[in-house]
């Protein structure tokens, strides 16, 4: 992806009209992991086209396997996994990478990789995965920055305990023990979407989970796993960067393919704050934001069903220009406000401290140039730029393009006045 690249934005623009919600990002990329463990050629439909779900083709890759895709379909040939190392190369490009630890040790009974990278949030410890693993069996050492994980006896179940719901070390656990002899129990398990997609799948294949969307995960191995056909869930931070776009220009819009059960952690927030927000059926969802909207006074991002840290920036850039002060409270990773910065360049009022902001709503913004240093810091510069009177310029669009499918081409649709250069 070019770096040079820039969303020019002329903002003031009213949103109206329908937007279509892809696949969801952090579904896919766990998901294409298990295909690791099928025997033979998996399908998955709704598949997102991003630079992620490129990286997890071409990790893939290496290991054996075959890919293609045909618009939103990519099949994954599994039947001749060959390898069990994954380049560095590969594992720097996102930090979701670590999610073929369970498939590919799982599979071939030897993993080895690097520590994953991607967008800089803070810290991110795999510790967690490891002890999951290791009491599942598995010998793993670290040297030089490489993790070299082994099953000489195989893998097998266990009664596992996390000290936090993570959901790459619950993702991980739940690839591990599809194939792991005896039966897994993950307590505190995550309890995202994403989650029940994977155990969906993973039961399409032949799998035996019980319990996934609860805090308690059963998983009964079963000694191989067959392909088959899978559709990826609709991707609710994007619905949710939508309805930001919304809010924030005073717009209507008609979201389709969404599901809007995944997002009641933030539309009642945005509802409180003077959105009409509702479903009606199909997958459809409807937001209308005529007034200037009133500030929550306190987002504190938890776990799900919790208000999710990933969609944090978007309502920081909705909560600029509301009236009144917002104070958010990031509990997941230390270092999530580095979009705030970049929107005061914009004139937002912004105070951070550690791991709070405090944002105080302006009457408008300005248009500026900024760069996104992450993923949905990005998404959340575009939504402001929307609103900031004048024109803005957004680079660093490679970190949008990790989670947002063109982008500019879907906010132009629905009347943004928006394109790269």
């Amino acid at each position: 992806m070019d770096n040079r690249q820039v969303l020019v934005i002329n903002g003031g623009k009213r949103l109206e009209g329908e937007l279509r919600v892809h696949g969801a990002k952090n579904s896919a990329l766990p998901l294409l992991s298990a295909a690791v463990l099928a025997h033979g050629e998996t399908v998955f439909h709704n598949c997102p086209m991003l630079t992620d779900v490129d990286a997890a083709c071409r990790i893939l890759s290496c290991l054996g396997c075959r890919c293609s895709r045909s618009g939103d379909t990519v099949c994954v040939d599994a039947m001749n996994v060959s390898g069990c190392e994954i380049p560095d190369n590969l594992m720097r490009e996102m930090r979701s990478s670590i999610v073929f630890l369970g498939a590919v040790l799982g599979r071939t009974g030897r993993c080895r990789l690097s520590f994953p990278g991607g967008c800089e949030l803070g810290a991110r410890p795999i510790d967690l995965h490891i002890s999951a693993l290791r009491q599942m069996g598995a010998v793993i050492t670290e040297e030089h920055g490489y993790l070299d994980c082994t099953a000489p006896r195989g893998l097998n179940g266990a009664r596992i305990t996390l000290s936090f719901p993570s959901v790459g070390a619950t993702e991980n656990i739940l690839l591990a023990a599809a194939t792991a002899k005896g039966t897994t129990e993950i307590h505190n398990a995550a309890r995202e979407p994403e989650i029940c997609d994977l155990a969906e799948c993973l039961n399409k294949f032949g799998a035996r989970v019980s319990g996934a969307g609860g805090s308690i995960i059963t998983v009964e191995g079963v000694p191989r796993l067959e392909p088959a056909e899978h559709s990826v869930i609709p991707d609710r931070i994007v619905a949710g960067t939508y309805l930001c776009a919304a809010a924030i220009t005073h717009g209507e819009l008609i979201l389709t393919h969404c599901e809007p059960s995944h997002m009641m952690s933030f539309i009642p927030v945005l509802e409180a704050m003077g959105c009409r927000i509702y479903p009606y059926g199909g997958g459809r969802l409807y937001i209308s934001s005529r007034k200037r909207l009133s500030a929550p006074p306190t987002i504190r991002t938890m776990p799900y069903p919790g208000f999710p840290t990933d969609i944090q920036a978007l309502f920081t850039s909705v909560c600029s220009v509301a009236e009144g002060t917002s104070v958010f409270v990031e509990t997941i990773f230390e270092n999530r406000f580095r979009h705030a910065a970049e929107l005061m360049r914009l004139g937002a009022q912004i105070k951070v401290e550690g791991r709070v902001a405090v944002v105080e709503g302006v009457s408008s913004l300005s248009g500026a140039k900024v760069c996104a240093a992450e993923l949905r810091g990005g998404a959340a510069l575009v939504v402001a730029a929307l609103a900031a009177e004048g024109t803005s310029e957004v680079s660093g669009t490679c970190y949008i393009d990790r989670g947002y499918e063109n982008i500019e081409k879907a906010l132009r649709s629905v009347g943004a006045d928006i394109k790269r250069v």
